[in-house]
């Protein structure tokens, strides 16, 4: 019988693009594994999780899909695509059906990564104009990459990728980890989302838990290979 290895699909969240994962996606390579992580389009849950399900629907064979931070929304409804056969957050929202970004954090006290959203606006179609944020740059040490060395910090503050706004408030259409197995790692320190957000998820979606002490958000950055590691846990599970 021939087993085929899972293509892992790494979305990143909201403000990081998908350099982000490449320490991630050495270690995986490093280790064999089939990888490739597309850009987020972060103009909202609906569109964003259909362009994740499409992305995955063209790979041959069994995909696992991993999601940072608002990524994490984004897997839960495209993980319904007939061929993910795992989840895997990572600091990251584990939404069910019918629930918003918004909804999930005003369950826990806000992170200060609230306080420090910087609003930009974009024109959409009809000539109208919506609202994105990013993270105000002498805030984003702190709040999104504490364990990331300064000078590193500075370029991804610098390189942000804002998200619209009214990501926050669309919900859910799914929640894949109703039916296929999940795995999350808690970032202990994390200051962009609260710890106990990603928790709280990741425990309702019965998922296998890591918690790295002392991790920031930007956790795919400093802790690379302990985010392979549990990539990989998933990888041999469903392959």
């Amino acid at each position: 019988m021939t087993t085929s290895t899972p293509t892992v699909v790494l979305i990143h969240g909201a403000f990081a693009d998908a350099g982000s994962w490449a320490g991630v996606i050495a270690e995986l390579q490093g280790h064999g594994i089939p990888v490739i992580a597309p850009p987020n389009p972060l103009r909202g849950l609906a569109s964003d999780a259909a362009y994740v399900a499409s992305v995955a629907a063209q790979i041959d064979g069994p995909v696992v899909l991993v999601g940072h931070s608002y990524g994490g929304a984004l897997i839960t409804v495209a993980g319904t695509t007939e061929n993910v056969v795992g989840l895997v957050y990572v600091a990251a929202y584990a939404l069910d059906e019918g629930e918003s970004l918004g909804e999930l954090q005003g369950r826990f006290p806000l992170s200060p990564l609230v306080s420090n959203l910087k609003e930009w606006t974009y024109p959409v179609p009809g000539g109208e104009q919506a609202v994105e944020v990013t993270i105000a740059e002498d805030a984003f040490p702190s709040v999104f990459a504490a364990d990331v060395p300064a000078d590193v910090t500075k370029i991804l503050a610098a390189a942000q990728r804002p998200l619209a706004a009214a990501a926050f408030e669309e919900t859910a259409t799914a929640a894949a980890w109703q039916t296929k197995p999940s795995w999350a790692l808690i970032a202990g320190a994390d200051e962009a989302i609260n710890p106990e957000v990603e928790r709280f998820g990741a425990k309702r979606a019965g998922a296998t838990l890591v918690e790295l002490e002392g991790a920031s958000h930007a956790v795919a950055v400093s802790r690379p290979k302990e985010v392979a590691d549990l990539i990989r846990e998933a990888v041999r599970a469903t392959g």
